[in-house]
Formats: C-alpha cells, sequence, structure tokens
C-alpha cells in the first residue's frame, strides 16, 4: 500500500514561514478554501491553518540554539481522527493514505481535534468545519500539471529543500532514503498512530577550511587595513585644495587668501 507523507529536515529548515504562506495561498483559491484569517500574528493566533511553524530556543546560554518546527497532519496510518468522527467526515484514503476531510459530511463537533493526539486540526470558524493539512491533494493528483511540480505547495515553496516529499513504504524512494541514512524519527510514537510524516534531527555540521583560505583571508585584511587608515587622513588635507581648483565661478566668491593659493597652485 501507498504512504505518501513529508519528510522535513530540521537541521536546514531556517524558520522563513514559506510553507506555511504557499499552503494559505494554494489551498485558499484551492478545492479546501476559502480558509478563514482573521488574526494570524497576534498573541493568539486565529484562523485556519494547514502548517504552522513553531521556533523555539534550546539548551543553556552561551550554548542555545533556536529550533524551527513545523508541524502539519501527520497523516497517521493508524489515525485516531477517523474513527470518532460521527459522520464519517474524516477519512483515510485507501490509494495513497492521505488523510482528509469531507466537508459535506462535516459538522465542526471538533472530535477529531480532540482525539489527534498532536493537535493539527483546526476549525474554520467562518465555515464550521474542521480543516487540515491534504497534502494538496487536488495539486499532486493533477495530470495536466507537469511532473515535478505535482508536489505539495508547501514543499516547492522551500527555499532550502528542508522538505520532501513521497512514499516511505517505498524504500527507494527519496523519502525512505532520507529518513534512512540520516535517523528520521515519527513524532510521539508512543501514541501508536504510525505517523506517516518523519523529521530528520539537527546535526552538527563540519566546516573543512584548508590553510591556504586562512592565509589569504588574513594577508586580505592586513592590506586592506593600511589603506582604509590613509582615507581617514587623506580627504581632510586635500580638501581645500579640491575647492579652490574647481570652479571659476567659486574663485570670485572666495576671500583674498584662497585667491593667492589659487594663484599659487597654477
Amino acid at each position: 500500500m501507498t504512504q505518501l507523507a513529508l519528510v522535513i529536515d530540521l537541521n536546514v529548515c531556517v524558520g522563513c514561514h514559506a510553507c506555511v504562506t504557499s499552503c494559505k495561498e494554494w489551498n485558499t483559491s484551492g478545492s479546501a478554501g476559502p480558509l478563514a484569517d482573521f488574526n494570524p500574528y497576534d498573541k493568539d493566533p486565529t484562523g485556519a491553518f494547514f502548517n504552522r511553524v513553531q521556533s523555539f530556543e534550546v539548551g543553556e546560554f552561551p550554548n542555545t540554539q533556536t529550533v524551527h518546527f513545523p508541524k502539519s497532519c501527520l497523516h497517521c496510518e493508524d489515525p485516531p481522527c477517523v474513527p470518532v468522527c460521527p459522520t464519517g467526515a474524516s477519512y483515510k484514503r485507501a490509494e495513497d493514505g492521505i488523510v482528509l476531510v469531507d466537508y459535506d459530511k462535516c459538522i465542526g463537533c471538533k472530535y477529531c481535534a480532540w482525539a489527534c493526539p498532536y493537535g493539527v486540526r483546526e476549525l474554520d470558524e467562518e465555515r464550521q468545519v474542521m480543516t487540515k493539512c491534504t497534502l494538496c491533494v487536488d495539486r499532486i493528483t493533477d495530470t495536466a500539471l507537469p511532473e515535478a511540480e505535482r508536489k505539495p505547495a508547501c514543499v516547492l515553496a522551500c527555499p532550502t529543500n528542508a522538505r520532501l516529499f513521497g512514499d516511505i513504504h517505498d524504500p527507494d524512494s527519496v523519502v525512505s532514503t532520507a529518513i534512512r541514512e540520516n535517523a528520521g524519527y515519527a513524532l510521539m510514537p508512543e501514541w501508536g498512530t504510525h505517523p506517516a510524516n518523519h523529521y530528520l534531527p539537527r546535526r552538527k555540521t563540519e566546516r573543512h577550511i584548508h590553510a591556504d583560505e586562512l592565509t589569504a583571508r588574513r594577508q586580505s585584511a592586513q592590506g586592506r587595513r593600511p589603506a582604509a587608515e590613509a582615507a581617514e587622513v587623506r580627504p581632510r588635507a586635500r580638501r581645500r585644495d579640491v575647492l579652490v581648483m574647481t570652479s571659476p565661478t567659486l574663485t570670485r566668491s572666495l576671500p583674498r587668501g584662497a585667491r593667492a593659493l589659487r594663484a599659487a597652485a597654477r
């Protein structure tokens, strides 16, 4: 069985929110929209977002670092939001494993939101239906688009390629390879929901600088310093000469001493 999912690399996510805005744009204008957006950026944001980025600091000063953590529906293989829905509006597609909501059946009771341990379902206050990430199902199944563009909007918008998309049940897919080679993990596996989305952990990045590069930078810095110091002194010493020797019309308005200096310069 195919299980489409996202793999998010926390090591290269910079928290730019391009995934958030592109998701909002695509889904508001697509089959899932329009999405309510009343107060998206204040202390208590409201509105329907399929994807949010949470940023926080870890460690103790001075050894701290900022972690950006994108979070959306994880499209669990055993989703607890599906069996609790009293109308059958919440369902999991058999062909690709995507968890969706049938808005025509949804009554906005929030049972699915209470059942979800990840807090990724949101009520659209305007339409009174539950909303969540759809993996841009209308986009990835659109055969009119080039194959390279049949990906979720957030994946295409990410400037650092922190978001990967594919079938985690295919051992040769880009997502399975990334999980296998970078110790990818599922969020809160103790709940037994078997999330399809995975995260790649932050890791130390080693940078090797060649000795020749250090020498070149040192010489460059030393070579610029005397020139900068000279530039601070030179303009003040020569400014009078420049003023005196420029315009003939200016000469008539100069004091007598300046005229004598101009004549001496000639």
